[in-house]
């Protein structure tokens, strides 16, 4: 599909198109504003599709990723993050990753039973799964399918090691669960905070819980005695960058050990995605914003190469690792994240289990 940049703002929604499926070979296109193809466009209400797996633990051997196994609930989220890097997945099932991934959720409901069944595998070996790996495990529809929680369960009762990442306050609600974990050394939570701009955040990331409120869950997640971080990311040269450090403060002052970060790449879909977007939300500076985007990347605005992918190369990047890296040491000083227990996972833990 065409970008339209003079179309509507599709508001509360990241993508304002649908852009093309490369492995799909015929496609619907809107070339006038009136006519059937108008559907298409319309910014139509979120979709639940059932999806039915075999496994639940995908096993990760990217080289500058830490963690062994990550487990993703649900494909598409409503958050609606623009630069969103799991936008690309939404292809291989048919869908555009554009408005589709938004609004054409995929769910797993047979998650925490698959991942019961995993753990009593007799090959298993337990590595710290990454939950939220791909899409937010805490996007609106888990409030209601409680997913997510359900495979915390199992993961408490075999001694399971997690580490989390989000952006919705909704992990608030499992705080009983994580808080035994805790004391068991098994769970680690990150949450995602890129800007304190509010303007910029319901722009960039439609759905998601203010800062404010991202604040308040890192506070109340310390408060109860869960290793919790901040993850600046994904930085944008040229429209979030300048905020880090009081990023990072903010995070600190509410109780956060640690703090990451990744500056954007717009891989397949999600260049032509965000191009349409930064053009309609920020006309006056686009153009600044994209090149800025690329000199962290050799000139381009996607990067693949494994160990400068997540952080850039060049003079920009290297100044963005400068501020963060000056920012972490000012404001958090020797703060810590604990290492996660591997060595307390027992089958046997769960046998009693009977969620299913």
């Amino acid at each position: 599909m065409k970008t339209m940049r003079n179309s509507a703002y599709f508001k509360g929604r990241g993508a304002q198109v649908n852009t093309h499926n490369k492995f799909v070979a015929q496609r619907y296109v809107a070339e006038h504003v009136e006519g059937l193809d108008e559907e298409f466009l319309e910014n139509s209400g979120t979709q639940l599709i059932n999806e039915h797996p075999k496994k639940i633990i995908s096993t990760n051997d990217s080289p500058d990723l830490p963690m062994g196994y990550s487990v993703n609930p649900y494909q598409g989220c409503e958050h609606g993050c623009i630069y969103c890097y799991a936008r690309n997945a939404h292809e291989y099932w048919g869908y555009s990753a554009g408005l589709d991934f938004e609004r054409k959720i995929i769910v797993k409901r047979n998650a925490a039973e698959l991942l019961e069944r995993q753990f009593n595998a007799k090959n298993y070996k337990p590595k710290v799964i990454m939950l939220s790996g791909n899409t937010d495990c805490y996007q609106p529809v888990e409030r209601k399918l409680r997913i997510t929680r359900a495979m915390l369960e199992v993961m408490l009762a075999y001694r399971h090691p997690v580490s989390i990442i989000s952006k919705n306050s909704l992990v608030l609600r499992d705080m009983d669960i994580l808080s035994e974990m805790a004391q068991l050394g098994l769970v680690h939570v990150a949450i995602s905070i890129n800007s304190l701009n509010e303007e910029l955040r319901q722009k960039m990331e439609p759905r998601t819980v203010t800062a404010k409120g991202r604040l308040n869950v890192i506070q109340k997640l310390s408060d109860a005695g869960i290793p919790t971080m901040v993850m600046c990311a994904p930085i944008l040269p040229g429209l979030n960058s300048d905020e880090v450090p009081e990023v990072i403060k903010a995070a600190a002052d509410h109780g956060a050990r640690a703090a990451g970060y990744t500056i954007v790449r717009l891989n397949g879909a999600i260049g032509e995605l965000f191009t349409d977007w930064i053009h309609k939300a920020y006309p006056d500076r686009a153009d600044k914003v994209l090149h800025s985007i690329a000199a962290c990347h050799g000139g381009k605005l996607n990067d693949s190469r494994w160990g400068v992918r997540m952080h850039g190369e060049g003079k920009l990047a290297d100044s963005i690792r400068q501020l963060v890296k000056l920012s972490i040491k000012r404001y958090m000083g020797g703060a810590r994240i604990p290492e996660l227990r591997l060595d307390r996972f027992s089958p046997k833990n769960g046998k009693q289990l009977n969620l299913f």
